[in-house]
């Protein structure tokens, strides 16, 4: 595995659980709000850290720290993904993958070998406006795939949006909800402005108009949470 970040504990990104999280290098999307800009752009130049090292740290402490975050980047463009979450499972340790759903082949074999207990799947923005958002050319049917075999196969999830004013409108928040209609967990991120982000110029808004988004979203979804903010009525 490519590893170029290791935090030993958090408490933000496995919900409801005291995690490590690996941070993988190397990302097929360049979208401007990214804030880990070094990960998807400057990874080569980035310290790998040593693979062992990682997995030593998270068994010493597994009856601590039950809880691992496989995020990037991307991580299921890498090779050793399987194996290295065959690792981290045997330690008996829950798996949160985070992933844009571009391989879904890698998810189906992370969940149907029993190697990940949770997957937070980033979806950019409405179907249509996926290129300008990605900065890349999608194949969306990889993307529906991914979305399809997550709702259905078992696994515990949440889709997930990072809203932002330039790029994100009240019909996108719609047609979002439209296409994951009758999934479970939804969440609204607030776009936060970071030094390490990949774009330059964009702005969040403002929470009323999240709570906004989040009324108009409810209906397709068993619950819809906005994150980054205080949104509490």
């Amino acid at each position: 595995m490519i590893i170029k970040g290791f935090t030993k504990t958090t408490l933000l990104d496995y919900p409801g659980h005291i995690a490590s999280t690996v941070f993988t290098g190397g990302c097929n999307f360049n979208c401007p709000f990214c804030h880990n800009k070094d990960l998807v752009m400057d990874y080569k130049d980035m310290e790998t850290l040593p693979t062992e090292k990682v997995l030593s740290h998270i068994y010493k402490r597994r009856n601590m720290v039950k809880s691992i975050c496989i995020s990037g980047g991307e991580p299921t463009l890498q090779k050793n993904l399987i194996h290295f979450l065959e690792e981290v499972k045997g330690y008996g340790v829950l798996v949160k993958l985070d992933t844009n759903g571009t391989h879904p082949e890698v998810i189906q074999e992370a969940y149907e070998k029993g190697l990940i207990d949770y997957v937070a799947m980033d979806i950019k923005n409405a179907k249509s406006k996926y290129p300008i958002t990605c900065d890349q050319q999608v194949d969306m049917k990889q993307i529906q795939t991914s979305i399809d075999y997550i709702k259905c196969c078992g696994v515990d999830y949440e889709f997930r949006t990072t809203v932002v004013k330039e790029l994100h409108t009240h019909e996108d928040m719609i047609q979002i909800g439209q296409w994951l209609a009758g999934s479970g967990r939804y969440f609204l991120q607030s776009y936060i402005k970071s030094d390490k982000q990949i774009g330059r110029g964009l702005h969040p808004h403002s929470v009323d108009t999240l709570k906004d988004f989040r009324v108009a979203l409810e209906p397709y979804f068993k619950t819809v949470t906005i994150r980054g903010v205080d949104a509490d009525d």
